[in-house]
């Protein structure tokens, strides 16, 4: 038997709130979705409802969640009047958020950390009518590919290289490398030389380097 994130008595409630709160953010006050998830996972707000804290996840609306994660992020803004949330595909994305984490019991830093929520709104005309499951099968997917090593890891540990050593004798800064490694920046739109002087410090071709 599965073990989910909390009690499934609390996860529509959960899912509707964090929904409410996407749209709300989306549609009234015109933030980016991804920059108030940024900000729902500074806080201790995230922990808190991916834990099933029921203060969080059942006894505030998702309107009452924003205004909270807003005011402990010191993130100002002007109050609008309420608007009706019409479950767009704004709201989805915070609805099927809430579901893949109490389904994979993941904390949502954790899944921050391999999916965005563009990825998410991508994936709506796709999964928005499917069983939630197969939404949940296919970013479990996802993770596992981009927690595959890039080939530039690959290669730099096969050449003996540390992650210093390559930035010392490349050129290329510590910091680049290790995003690059992460899938933080991509490294299939690195400037020419970046890409040159890493293949020519690991003795590869530039080809073997990019991402697939």
């Amino acid at each position: 038997m599965m073990i989910h994130a909390y009690d499934e008595m609390y996860l529509d409630t959960a899912m509707n709130n964090l929904g409410e709160a996407f749209d709300y953010v989306a549609n009234t006050l015109k933030m980016d979705k991804g920059r108030f998830f940024e900000l729902f996972i500074s806080t201790e707000i995230a922990t808190q409802f991916g834990d099933g804290n029921s203060s969080y996840i059942s006894g505030m609306s998702g309107i009452e969640l924003v205004d909270l994660v807003l005011s402990k992020a010191g993130t100002p803004y002007s109050k609008p009047p309420k608007e009706n949330i019409n479950k767009s595909v704004d709201f989805w994305c915070g609805w099927i958020l809430a579901y893949y984490q109490w389904y994979s019991k993941r904390p949502f830093s954790n899944i921050a950390r391999f999916i965005k929520i563009s990825d998410i709104e991508n994936m709506y005309n796709i999964f928005h009518e499917a069983p939630e499951e197969k939404f949940c099968e296919t970013i479990e997917k996802m993770i596992r590919e981009k927690n595959q090593p890039t080939r530039l890891q690959s290669i730099r540990k096969n050449a003996g290289f540390t992650q210093s050593e390559l930035a010392e004798k490349s050129g290329v800064s510590l910091r680049s490398i290790q995003m690059y490694e992460q899938r933080n920046k991509d490294i299939n739109k690195a400037q020419l030389d970046t890409v040159s002087s890493l293949s020519k410090t690991l003795g590869c071709s530039i080809e073997d380097l990019i991402e697939y």
